[in-house]
């Protein structure tokens, strides 16, 4: 085993030989949408995401599903399903089977298998004082979700929030490969300031990240200002507060989009600050538009991260 659970990393890895290891990686969650297919999609991409994080590529998936035993068609699972076998089919895997277990709340996503050469493993520790922080995605997802549950939420903020959460980590992935990339994580649950903190904790370093500088989706700094704010993004906050110094020109709202949980969110990448710019520009040809510089990294201080 080359990678386990010591970091917190996106995923394990399991040598087989000298050019050849596998990655393995789960996650599932409840719905995030109503639509059935979009649901699958987003689960899916989501899931995938943690062997794009390491620079592998996935080659197989396994569903997983927890599904009431009535109330809810047959077909609603169908979609879901086929939704995921559409994206796992997009990023070049194949659904080879799965499980399924009786359960009131309906649950769906991937067990997924991926190859990496071993020689060119990305982790999240490595990152080094002089890297500049690069990320693919914007944020804001978790917020923009907690308005649409609670029907606030226009539907072309709906619809650019989809986009980015159905939007698979490949391209950003075969990016970064073309770098000197020192470490890398997929943001998702526990956001920017929680993924980037087990960088930083495991590097030794200090992650200094600048409000300004953050991609942010349509809508979400608003709807921040509204009280949208999911349970996610509080007890992140709770946990991850005290590893991170927020300077007193930070907004309430620019903070609480720092902790927010994201869904299928886009890679954080720490690489040499003279290739940023270089890697900037691969990202968004590839299809990543909001890309960004969203911070450097420094000789550790007092706390892993600061927010400025």
């Amino acid at each position: 085993m080359l990678v386990g659970i010591s970091t917190g990393d996106d995923a394990g890895v399991f040598r087989l030989r000298d050019d050849l290891a596998i990655v393995n990686t789960v996650d599932f969650f409840t719905p995030v949408v109503d639509d059935p297919y979009t649901y699958g999609q987003i689960s899916a991409a989501n899931a995938l995401s943690d062997v794009y994080a390491m620079g592998g590529r996935p080659v197989s998936a396994l569903n997983i599903v927890c599904w009431p035993q009535s109330g809810l068609p047959g077909a609603m699972l169908a979609e879901i399903l086929r939704g995921g076998s559409d994206k796992a089919h997009e990023a070049g895997a194949v659904v080879v089977g799965g499980h399924s277990v009786a359960d009131e709340e309906v649950k769906y996503g991937m067990a997924i298998t991926g190859v990496i050469d071993p020689r060119r493993i990305i982790r999240n520790v490595g990152a080094r004082a002089g890297d500049a922080l690069v990320l693919a995605k914007p944020l804001g997802t978790g917020i923009l979700m907690t308005a649409f549950k609670r029907d606030a939420l226009p539907a072309d903020q709906y619809e650019s929030a989809v986009k980015v959460m159905s939007q698979l980590n490949a391209g950003a992935a075969a990016a970064m490969l073309e770098y000197d990339v020192h470490a890398a994580t997929d943001i998702t649950g526990f956001g920017l300031m929680g993924h980037a903190s087990k960088m930083a904790e495991g590097s030794g370093v200090t992650m200094i990240f600048e409000e300004s500088d953050l991609p942010i989706l349509p809508g979400a700094i608003e709807l921040a200002r509204a009280g949208m704010i999911p349970g996610g993004g509080a007890r992140n906050r709770e946990y991850y507060g005290p590893m991170v110094k927020i300077h007193d020109e930070v907004s309430d709202v620019m903070a609480a989009l720092a902790f927010d949980p994201q869904t299928s969110g886009g890679l954080l990448i720490s690489l040499p600050e003279e290739q940023a710019l270089r890697l900037l520009a691969a990202l968004q040809k590839a299809g990543y538009p909001d890309a960004a510089i969203v911070g450097r990294v420094v000789a550790r201080g007092a706390v892993p991260l600061e927010l400025v």
